[in-house]
């Protein structure tokens, strides 16, 4: 075709493709107005919503999702966002929220619906223009790579960083980090097998994979960190390993909630609490189950602004019965949300619940520890100023 031809195929068709992109995000903004009006648990603040922004003419894809999360971060308030596939937020989301959205699930994953994605278990984040790493499950990948928190990112495979793209079609293969453990060190390639992730799995086996016994003097001190309290197969998990399990004969137990998600039911802080008497299950084959667990040696919880949601709940009981939390206040994110799944299959998270505790309400202050220690995960290469303050604190209340 002349050049001409085709200069003026372009110019016809591009005024179809935008009419067609202004339409998908109409049907986008139209639905997140009508779920806001409708399910958001303030109405009243729920009018600061404003879709008008979203339905302004031409927006590219990127204009169109900075707009949306303007208009939803104006209601000021936590469990309010909308994701989209190419962060491991929305996997992670979309799992934990799967019984709100199973019948989109199976739709987008079929036949049976499971979330998934390609990684590596490792989250980063930038801060202060770089990238470190700043979560690795302790069941993924990355963990048996032997990479660590406070990790510079600095390329995969040659490329920037991207957490889902970076890993996608790479699945059973390796992928290449580029990383720097220390200041100013020489950059070092490390290979990360990519796994299928399916995140309520991989949540599980990890808060399973950190169980581990501490040796301290004469002391064994255990220790647990919950990534996310979310699904019964951790429900279970954690009263049996602190019952009959790994963690049975610790004489104390640093109990880590510095976590992904919180997901924690109202009523988990009764392991450690509770005063009802603990009772154990035995089967015919002499296998033993614990089916009432209460935790009633020493324990300190670590806290930081990940630690969210019913975690924050969990951590406010907690020290209202004098058990002590290291770290820093926790992010205040309390509010109880509900997933959406929004024409474009993105994901809309909504607060649809106020949350009070103990007569106070937790959203936008957050738990105060009871002893402050901060922690800059830059290059931390395994020194964790929070956990050894933890440590520190059990061995003094069991030595008196």
């Amino acid at each position: 075709m002349p050049l001409r031809g085709i200069l003026l195929a372009i110019m016809i068709a591009w005024p179809f493709a935008a009419q067609a992109e202004d339409n998908r995000h109409g049907k986008v903004a139209d639905r997140i107005e009508q779920l806001v009006e409708k399910n958001f648990y303030d109405p009243k603040r729920g009018e600061a919503f404003d879709a008008a922004p979203l339905r302004a003419e031409n927006l590219s894809p990127e204009e169109f999702d900075r707009a949306a999360a303007e208009a939803l971060a104006r209601l000021g308030v936590s469990h309010t966002g909308r994701y989209k596939s190419d962060r491991i937020d929305y996997f992670e989301l979309l799992d934990i929220f799967r019984f709100a959205v199973r019948s989109d699930l199976r739709r987008m994953y079929p036949p049976r619906g499971q979330v998934g994605y390609a990684g590596i278990g490792m989250i980063a984040a930038e801060i202060e223009g770089r990238r470190f790493v700043t979560d690795v499950y302790h069941a993924g990948s990355a963990a048996r790579a032997g990479i660590r928190e406070g990790d510079e990112v600095l390329a995969v495979d040659g490329e920037p960083y991207r957490e889902i793209a970076s890993f996608e079609k790479k699945i059973g293969k390796t992928a290449t980090l580029t990383l720097r453990r220390e200041e100013n060190a020489e950059p070092v390639d490390v290979s990360v097998k990519v796994e299928a992730i399916r995140p309520n799995d991989l949540f599980t086996a990890s808060i399973s994979e950190s169980i581990r016994t501490i040796e301290s003097g004469k002391f064994k001190i255990g220790y647990m960190r919950i990534w996310s309290f979310a699904s019964a197969e951790t429900r279970q998990l954690i009263p049996e390993e602190l019952g009959t399990g790994r963690l049975a004969n610790a004489d104390a137990l640093v109990l880590d909630l510095r976590s992904r998600w919180g997901g924690a039911p109202l009523d988990a802080a009764e392991i450690f609490v509770g005063r009802t008497p603990p009772t154990e299950l035995k089967k015919r084959d002499g296998t033993v189950t614990s089916g009432n667990t209460r935790w009633r040696k020493p324990v300190v919880a670590i806290i930081d602004e990940g630690t969210r949601s019913g975690l924050e709940v969990f951590a406010y009981a907690l020290k209202a019965n004098d058990i002590p939390l290291v770290g820093t206040t926790t992010t205040g994110a309390v509010l109880a949300g509900t997933a959406y799944m929004l024409p474009d299959d993105s994901l809309l998270i909504l607060a649809v619940e106020d949350v009070v505790t103990d007569g106070k309400r937790i959203e936008g202050v957050g738990v105060e520890p009871t002893r402050e220690v901060t922690r800059d995960i830059r290059f931390e290469n395994g020194n964790d100023p929070q956990l050894a303050a933890a440590l520190h604190a059990l061995r003094q209340r069991l030595t008196e």
